[in-house]
């Protein structure tokens, strides 16, 4: 399985995800693409199979996902103040890959019905959403 982690602005979020989905998926090829240098750096110490930066590397990446994982705001143009580009929300968008999102409240996006959690917890329940995808 393919996993591609998208993160922006400081990759903090990024980061654990690899972290996460490293430690749970050992056979997984965990990839972590930033819309930043700095997204990207920050998200090599989780321990990635791979990383890339920029809106070709997303691009690339997500047309050969299983899964895609990050910020709810990476299917929203102009989210992350702005490193979300049109091409990037719509090539996670429109990917054959499952898209798992980590609600954010800073991207000024809300999830009706979902509960006020901290994000260690919403990075728990993705890395359970992924393990259900990884059983079927």
């Amino acid at each position: 399985m393919r996993i591609l982690v998208i993160d922006g602005q400081g990759g903090g979020i990024g980061r654990s995800l690899v972290e996460l989905l490293v430690k749970n998926f050992p056979d997984a090829e965990v990839g972590a693409t930033g819309t930043n240098s700095i997204a990207t750096e920050t998200m090599l110490k989780g321990g990635p199979s791979f990383a890339a930066t920029g809106e070709n590397a997303i691009l690339f990446n997500a047309a050969e996902a299983d899964v895609i994982i990050g910020p709810a705001g990476i299917i929203m143009a102009n989210a992350l103040h702005g490193e979300i580009s049109p091409a990037i929300a719509m090539a996670v968008s429109s990917s054959k890959a499952k898209v798992v999102l980590i609600p954010m409240n800073h991207c000024r996006a809300y999830i009706a019905g979902v509960e006020e959690k901290k994000v260690a917890e919403y990075l728990q329940d993705a890395v359970d959403i992924i393990r259900k995808i990884a059983e079927k």
